[in-house]
């Protein structure tokens, strides 16, 4: 399974924190105590070695002895002030509390037992050392759908089981489908999950507040729904797509078929709309034009209109730009090396061409 970059955020702090504290240490050893393999300590050593504090001159880098290196031997020289303690002050300590409770009660971390674990715990000892000011936060997060749901949902991301849902997607179409959960996610005030979709065949994002129900099944997480799980940091991929309206740059209109309906259910839209013909339209407030072209170029069989014009045009010209591409490429890769006479053509005397030229 791919490991999640903030399992590799930790073991890096760890690392130099252990080598801080012991000077060299072979690569073996560091292996073993980290539970990971030499060559993954090696790539760990690469990365610490270009990380460091702002200016990233060489000078601001965290340091390592290149001849202890070579020799097996990871030797920790400048640690850039990264096992220095943390000193907050009390209103950064508040607004950290203040954070980390948030975070606690979200169903991400709900729905994972070490990280629940490991944000009580961080919290607690924040608590206790900010004193008084820390009683005076109260935080307070805002339903997120149906608990029972949400505790289904937790139960069988934790056993690896497929679950039953019963779901109203952005037409307001409401239906059951089997899925196996592989992760919940955030985005701005919203919970989702993400699971690869037996009736879909593929992944599929859920928004938690539209599932109505979810009841956990015996059977376990299929082979897809492991391999999807194992691809790193499953995201949304809807971050760039959706933008509060006071930053959005654009509010794009698209009608689409029906075999894209997916676009409608995995992206946060303003307004679905069914048309007669089986179509749809959707519309998006849009921050990145390039998430939208991307969108656009990737489902273009299904696309039958977009708004305003410019989105259109902007679209229509990355295409044309990646057919000019692709169409010099394949000329090149076709055309004959130059002075190649076997290649040529009928002869000019009228033989057809037919004979070998040696």
């Amino acid at each position: 399974m791919a490991e999640r970059a903030d399992d590799r955020l930790v073991r890096l702090l760890g690392l130099v924190a252990y080598l801080d504290a012991r000077g060299p240490v072979p690569v073996a050893q560091l292996a073993q105590h980290f539970g990971v393999s030499e060559a993954q300590i090696r790539d760990d050593v690469d990365q610490l070695w270009v990380t460091g504090t702002p200016g990233y001159w060489p000078h601001d880098l965290i340091d390592f002895d290149a001849d202890a290196a070579e020799r097996g031997m990871v030797h920790l020289t400048n640690a850039r002030g990264m096992t220095r303690p943390l000193r907050l002050g009390t209103r950064e300590a508040v607004a950290l509390v203040a954070a980390l409770r948030a975070m606690l009660e979200s169903p991400v971390v709900q729905a994972d037992r070490e990280r629940r674990e490991l944000v009580a715990s961080a919290l607690e000892k924040l608590t206790t050392a900010t004193g008084e000011a820390a009683h005076a936060v109260d935080v307070r997060l805002a339903p997120d759908g149906d608990p029972e749901v949400l505790r289904a949902v937790t139960a069988a991301l934790a056993q690896g089981r497929r679950l039953r849902i019963r779901y109203v997607n952005a037409a307001d179409v409401t239906g059951e489908r089997e899925v196996d959960p592989v992760r919940l996610l955030t985005q701005d005030e919203s919970s989702y999950l993400v699971a690869w979709c037996h009736r879909a065949q593929g992944r599929r994002t859920f928004r938690m507040d539209r599932i109505l129900a979810a009841e956990v099944l015996e059977a376990p997480v299929s082979a897809a729904g492991r391999a999807l799980a194992a691809e790193p940091e499953v995201g949304l991929d809807i971050a760039q797509s959706v933008a509060d309206p006071a930053t959005a740059t654009t509010t794009a209109t698209v009608v689409l078929a029906s075999p894209a309906r997916w676009v409608a259910e995995e992206v946060p839209t303003e307004s679905v709309r069914d048309l007669p013909d089986g179509s749809f339209e959707v519309r998006v407030r849009v921050t990145n034009p390039a998430w939208l072209r991307g969108l656009l170029l990737a489902n273009a069989a299904h696309v039958r209109s977009v708004e305003p014009s410019e989105v259109a045009r902007d679209v229509a010209g990355a295409a044309r730009e990646a057919l000019d591409a692709y169409a010099a490429v394949s000329a090149a890769v076709l055309a004959p090396p130059a002075g190649d006479e076997r290649t040529a053509g009928p002869a000019a005397d009228g033989s057809g061409g037919d004979e070998t030229v040696g």
